[in-house]
């Protein structure tokens, strides 16, 4: 249950980012929903952390949810905001997500 929990979290650090991006491109009063969808997000990313971490080891947790938070970005990046997809972003992005799932491996 933790795992997920900290999946859950990690998504919503995601849509905070997103947030934060669109608040950029918005104007008027859209840009105040963008922030105001950004703290909400945050609000919950932090407090889904918080629990994960009262089960699982905390190095381990928070470079997970940093990670699932690197990797969701970069693709909203790529794929909502128009960023380049180049060859050695996704290599990068590649080997962090390896790096994640070994961490999830290795941990008990």
């Amino acid at each position: 249950m933790n795992w997920i929990l900290l999946i859950i979290a990690g998504l919503f650090e995601v849509a905070f980012a997103a947030c934060l991006g669109k608040a950029k491109e918005a104007t008027g009063i859209e840009t105040t929903y963008w922030y105001i969808g950004f703290l909400v997000c945050l609000s919950i990313s932090m407090i889904l952390l918080v629990r994960a971490t009262q089960e699982l080891p905390i190095g381990t947790a928070y470079a997970v949810w940093t990670g699932i938070g690197a990797v969701g970005t970069v693709l909203v990046g790529v794929f909502v905001f128009k960023e380049p997809a180049t060859f050695w972003r996704l290599f990068f992005i590649s080997t962090l997500i390896i790096s994640i799932v070994g961490l999830k491996v290795v941990s008990h």
